[in-house]
């Protein structure tokens, strides 16, 4: 199998290798960004300076460096370094590499740095075969993932490991990196300047992934002939544009991002800002987010955060619903951003909500309350005697004065209107209905 030694020597040695391979730093010095994580005086850095690494899981978005961290570990460890590749690699690879650090640790005892990458791809039994391993210190784990290791790796091996998170770069870090592959005889040696708009567009492209700026300026250096370092070829934005004509922002369904992000939309939607809703569902659509999902989520604000604010809110995302349903993408889009500023725009109440949550409150806790006599089934032998029923429709207005609730409750235990839209007005307007009775009592 190979190792990340015999790695670092076929890349340099390759001149076809990716920028981004060719760049990745060999020293901590080298290294960009992650101040926090590998600065000076942070235990990530102290570990691998003194060669005392423990277990440690490097969680973090694509091209923020944690394979680059890896290579660094490599170079500068006196430990054997193996590396295991969990989108191929099975339970077989991995008992493998535990036997022989076993046997390394026993006969010499050199120490094991075993690297995997992308270890929320192994299943629950692959993590189970690192469990020992890890505990007892045949090997010492070096992990990475872009997914939150809370929810993707095993929770017995969280607890063996210390979790490292690595950020997005700033666009000065990928600024940094991007001047240095210009300059660097691994990278293009001074064949090539950008101008100042096509820098700012790789760095936009970017989205703070370190990785993908490398791949962008690589792929522009392809399309313009090289120069010299005396006369280098221009770069500009037209040409960057050429290269890499869509940002890919990052979104995944169903992980930590898809939550974040559904959790902005309807937060700027019950924050009253329209923009800021159709960006986040923008961001959505751009990543195939399944459009019934985000309907269904404004049809529980609808009622939510609108209700009898505006009842109309509810209608209009039940018929974005439908147009996910019926329509699909792409044209279900036009329906979804027409929802969502509607209800961006809509008048707020949270009245129905609290309402309910209140009235189950004391259902679930409250002692068992009867109902009134008069509000009983009429239709039982004995009924005559439950007392007279207010028929409402007799009385100006369609209102008369009488109790509804069980004996213990007043009105307003649980119903608070708001002062904002319809619900307000039909306050203030059943407030004015209800007028002293003019007609004899029915009862139904």
């Amino acid at each position: 199998m190979d190792t990340l030694f015999s790695e670092i020597e076929l890349e340099a040695r390759s001149s076809v290798a990716p920028l981004a391979v060719r760049m990745r730093p060999r020293t901590l010095d080298d290294f960009v960004g992650q101040t926090e994580c590998v600065g000076p005086g942070s235990w990530l850095r102290t570990a691998i300076e003194q060669d005392a690494l423990s277990s440690v899981i490097l969680f973090g978005p694509a091209g923020t460096g944690k394979t680059s961290l890896a290579h660094v570990i490599a170079a500068s460890t006196k430990a054997t370094f193996v590396e295991v590749s969990a989108i191929g690699g099975t339970v077989s690879d991995l008992r493998r590499e535990i036997e022989a650090a076993s046997q390394r640790l026993s006969l010499y005892g050199t120490r094991t740095i075993l690297f995997v990458d992308e270890i929320h791809r192994f299943n629950r039994s692959q993590q189970d075969a690192l469990l020992h391993a890890v505990e007892d210190r045949t090997v010492i784990l070096v992990g990475a993932t872009t997914e939150n290791p809370f929810f993707e790796v095993n929770s017995a091996l969280i607890s063996r490991s210390r979790i490292v998170e690595l950020k997005s770069l700033t666009d000065s870090e990928i600024g940094d990196l991007i001047d240095r592959a210009l300059k660097d005889t691994r990278g293009l040696g001074g064949a090539y300047k950008l101008t100042k708009d096509a820098r700012d567009s790789i760095i936009l492209l970017a989205g703070g992934d370190g990785r993908a700026a490398l791949t962008t300026l690589e792929l522009a250096a392809g399309m313009v002939k090289a120069g010299t370092t005396k006369k280098p070829a221009k770069i500009d934005a037209e040409v960057v544009r050429s290269a890499a004509p869509h940002r890919a922002v990052p979104y995944d369904k169903n992980k930590d991002m898809h939550y974040d992000i559904i959790s902005a939309f309807i937060k700027s939607m019950r924050g009253s800002d329209p923009d800021a809703a159709l960006y986040w569902l923008a961001r959505m659509i751009d990543g195939g987010e399944d459009p019934k999902f985000i309907a269904r989520r404004m049809f529980i604000l609808a009622s939510e955060d609108i209700g009898n604010a505006d009842p109309q809110a509810l209608l209009i995302a039940e018929a974005a619903f439908r147009s996910a349903e019926v329509i699909g993408y792409p044209e279900c889009q036009i329906n979804l951003a027409q929802a969502a500023t509607y209800l961006a725009l809509a008048p707020k109440s949270n009245a129905a909500v609290d309402g309910i949550y209140a009235a189950l409150d004391e259902v679930r806790k409250g002692p068992v309350r009867a109902v009134p006599d008069h509000l009983r089934d009429r239709h039982r032998p004995g009924s005559e005697n439950y007392g007279a029923y207010l028929y409402p429709h007799n009385y100006p207005g369609g209102w008369v004065d009488q109790q509804y609730l069980p004996d213990g409750l007043s009105k307003g235990c649980f119903y608070h209107p708001s002062e904002r839209g319809w619900e307000a007005y039909r306050m203030d307007a059943a407030t004015r209905d209800r007028k002293p009775p003019k007609k004899p009592d029915s009862s139904e």
